[in-house]
């Protein structure tokens, strides 16, 4: 059975469908906001060759052009971006035509973008194929590439026209990467839904091991917590800022892993919250066992919660803090980070002096 969240975003509001088969019915979903039936779809290799001609053939009667760039973090950059952005203006998509986002957070982010910048903005649609995607990138408009000097620093908001969360491709998915988007799932019950997190701790490992039921409510729940968010604070200028727990530490272990193989997105995520509530504990705003559960949970569900199972070197603290000097949340050169008092609890912290969060980072190194 299909669900959907709406957006209430006024003009730019969409829906959010959950469930199985989307993608076999994908046609019938499009067709409405086209005005003529063709489609221009952006990819990645990987997810290509497991799904294209099934979303062909449920597109029915829209033709469909594609295509499919390399998988992998590394795409998400200028020479990619470049390319996609031609390869559209070649197939003369025109400001009333529809792009389509299919893949994982790293093409939804890129395909928003060249969307938002092509004819200075066309309408694109999210088939987010990846967990991760599916309960966060794909949903509120965040669009962008990375840079040399960090994640996510070159973009714009760009909302969906909509967004088609199929249940059934996250069964293609790698243990390694449907473990690397439920990094954003935990992300959500941390931040604000305690009975959230309770359900996961109960629930994670069957809903690991492939229960749909179990996956699209927590998809669900997961997109219904941002869409609220999104809807009070679309651009970030406040309550928006506490779906970035765990994000800071996160960009500045991507930039140090080269945004390669060694540390995925959703791994860095979960390591980040965990740093996050360590944190929180030594500044007094949580009690010890908070930072201890969000780990126990991470470990039972075989999932990276230290910098100690990062292979590779790292930089040192000062090298770590030197990187998050450069998050694009960095306001006045303060760093901010989401603290939480409590599981389900967090704030939006905009000062946290950099010899606080240096003693966490020298511990976590140390452990390695």
């Amino acid at each position: 059975m299909g669900e959907t969240v709406h957006v209430d975003l006024g003009a730019r509001s969409y829906d959010v469908r959950i469930g199985t088969g989307l993608i076999e019915r994908a046609g019938q979903a499009i067709a409405p906001l086209l005005k003529r039936p063709r489609v221009a779809v952006l990819t990645d290799e990987t997810v290509g060759a497991l799904h294209l001609d099934a979303l062909r053939a449920g597109l029915g009667d829209v033709a469909m052009t594609a295509l499919a760039l390399p998988a992998g973090e590394a795409t998400k950059g200028w020479d990619q971006f470049s390319r996609a952005v031609d390869w559209l203006l070649a197939e003369k998509v025109e400001r009333r035509d529809v792009v389509i986002a299919f893949g994982g957070g790293v093409i939804g982010d890129l395909a928003g973008f060249a969307a938002a910048v092509l004819r200075r903005g066309v309408r694109f649609v999210q088939i987010p194929t990846s967990l991760l995607a599916q309960v966060d990138s794909s949903v509120g408009g965040k669009t962008g590439i990375n840079s040399t000097h960090g994640k996510n620093l070159i973009g714009a908001f760009h909302q969906p026209a909509l967004v088609l969360a199929d249940i059934g491709v996250l069964g293609t998915l790698t243990p390694r990467d449907f473990l690397s988007g439920y990094g954003e799932v935990v992300k959500y019950g941390l931040l604000g839904d305690a009975a959230f997190f309770d359900w996961l701790e109960g629930n994670g490992p069957a809903l690991a091991a492939g229960d749909l039921a179990l996956r699209q409510y927590a998809v669900r729940r997961s997109v219904e917590m941002k869409a609220r968010i999104v809807e009070r604070d679309e651009t970030e200028e406040g309550d928006r800022a506490l779906l970035n727990l765990g994000h800071t530490f996160c960009h500045a272990l991507e930039t140090a892993t080269g945004y390669s193989g060694r540390l995925l997105h959703g791994e860095g995520v979960a390591i980040g919250c965990a740093l996050a509530f360590e944190l929180s504990q030594r500044m007094g705003l949580c009690s010890q066992e908070e930072p201890s559960r969000v780990r126990a949970h991470l470990k039972a569900m075989g999932m990276k919660a230290d910098l100690a199972d990062i292979p590779g070197d790292l930089p040192d603290a000062d090298g770590l803090l030197a990187l998050m000097a450069q998050d694009k949340k960095v306001v006045d050169g303060k760093l901010r980070f989401i603290l939480a008092r409590g599981i389900g609890e967090a704030f939006v912290a905009s000062d946290v002096p950099g010899d606080v969060v240096k003693p966490v980072l020298e511990a976590a190194l140390r452990a390695r």
